[in-house]
C-alpha cells in the first residue's frame, strides 16, 4: 500500500475555506442586519440606525431588483435568478468581484496544499471560486424562500386580526412589517412604503409575488385586487386564504416526506461513486495508476460522468410531484 495521499481533503479543505469566504465578506459588509435568523428586520434595522425612510425603501428596493436587471451580463445570467430570490444585498458587479476572490484564494489554497499542474489549477479554482459562490446563493435562497412559506400563513392571520378591529388594510401591513421578522418583515415594508408613495397595493402585491414567482403571494395579490375592485369581507377572504396556504404548505411536507427517500437514493447512488474513488485514492494513491495510462480511460470516465449526471436529472423528474 502507498503512502496515504492528503490531496482529496485539501480540495474539501480549500471549498470550504471558500465558502466561509463569502459568507464572512457579506456579514461583514452588511453587517448583523443582513442575517436571515434576525428578530429585528433589515427594514427597521437600517431605519433605527437613523436612515430616511425614503432612503432606506430605495436602498431595499434596489437589493431586491438589482440582479434581474443584470442577467445580460456573461456568466451572471446563470446566478441572477437565484441571487433575485435569495436577495443578495452585494451589486452583480461585487458579487463578480467575489466570485473573483474567491477564484483566487482557492488558487493560493491549491498552489500551498498540492502539486498539479499550474493549468489544473487555474481551472479547479475557477470551478471552485463560481460554484462556491452559486453554491452559497442557492442554499441561501432556498432557506429565505422556505422561510417566506412558514411566515407567510402568520403575517396574513396577523392581518386578519388587525381588519376585524377596524385597521385599514395598509395599517395591517405595516404592522405586519413591524412584527414580523425577516425576510418577509422587510418585503411587506417595502410594500408598506410603497403604498404610503401613492403605488396601488394590489400592484405592489402582485410585483413582489412575480419577483419571488410565489404561487401563494400571488393568491395573495389576487384577493386583495379583486376586494379593491369588487368589495367584500377581505378578513373573511384572507381567513380562508390563510387556511388554504396552510394546507398547502402540509401538503407539501407530506409530499416531500414521502419522497425524501427516492431523493436521497438518486443522490446516494451518484454520490457513493465519487466518495469510493475518493477513499481509494486517499489509501492507495497509486491504485489507478496502471488504468489511467490506457487509451480508454477519460472516454469511460467521461461515459460514467455522463451516467451519474442523468440518473439526478432522472430521479429528480420521478419525483417531482406537482401539486
Amino acid at each position: 500500500m502507498g503512502v496515504i495521499s492528503a490531496q482529496p481533503l485539501i480540495y474539501i479543505a480549500v471549498f470550504v475555506a471558500v465558502l466561509a469566504l463569502v459568507q464572512g465578506a457579506y456579514l461583514l459588509v452588511f453587517g448583523k442586519s443582513i442575517s436571515l435568523d434576525n428578530k429585528v428586520n433589515r427594514r427597521l434595522a437600517l431605519l433605527e440606525k437613523g436612515g430616511q425612510r425614503e432612503e432606506v425603501l430605495e436602498q431595499l428596493r434596489k437589493e431586491m431588483t438589482q440582479h434581474m436587471k443584470s442577467q445580460s451580463i456573461p456568466l451572471y445570467s446563470i446566478l441572477a435568478t437565484q441571487a433575485q430570490r435569495a436577495n443578495i444585498a452585494f451589486s452583480p458587479s461585487q458579487l463578480l468581484m467575489v466570485m473573483g476572490g474567491a477564484t483566487a484564494v482557492a488558487f493560493i489554497g491549491l498552489t500551498i496544499g498540492t502539486d498539479v499542474s499550474t493549468v489544473v489549477r487555474i481551472f479547479v479554482s475557477i470551478v471552485m471560486g463560481v460554484g462556491g459562490v452559486y453554491f452559497w446563493v442557492s442554499k441561501r435562497a432556498a432557506k429565505r424562500m422556505s422561510m417566506i412559506e412558514e411566515q407567510l400563513p402568520e403575517a396574513i392571520e396577523l392581518m386578519v386580526r388587525s381588519l376585524r378591529v377596524g385597521h385599514p388594510f395598509s395599517s395591517a401591513i405595516q404592522i405586519v412589517a413591524k412584527e414580523i421578522p425577516d425576510p418577509l418583515g422587510s418585503e411587506m415594508g417595502v410594500i408598506s412604503d410603497e403604498a404610503a408613495y401613492g403605488r396601488d397595493m394590489g400592484e405592489t402585491l402582485k410585483a413582489m409575488a412575480e419577483r419571488l414567482d410565489m404561487q401563494d403571494l400571488r393568491f395573495l395579490a389576487v384577493a386583495v385586487t379583486i376586494q379593491q375592485q369588487s368589495g367584500g369581507n377581505l378578513a373573511e377572504i384572507l381567513a380562508g386564504l390563510a387556511k388554504v396556504i396552510r394546507a398547502r404548505f402540509r401538503l407539501f411536507r407530506r409530499v416531500n416526506a414521502i419522497t425524501a427517500e427516492a431523493k436521497w437514493s438518486g443522490k446516494l447512488l451518484s454520490g457513493f461513486p465519487l466518495l469510493c474513488i475518493v477513499g481509494i485514492t486517499i489509501l492507495d494513491p497509486d491504485y489507478f495508476d496502471e488504468v489511467m495510462e490506457t487509451s480508454i480511460f477519460i472516454p469511460a470516465a467521461l461515459v460514467v460522468a455522463g451516467f451519474l449526471v442523468a440518473n439526478l436529472f432522472v430521479m429528480r423528474a420521478l419525483v417531482n410531484i406537482k401539486v
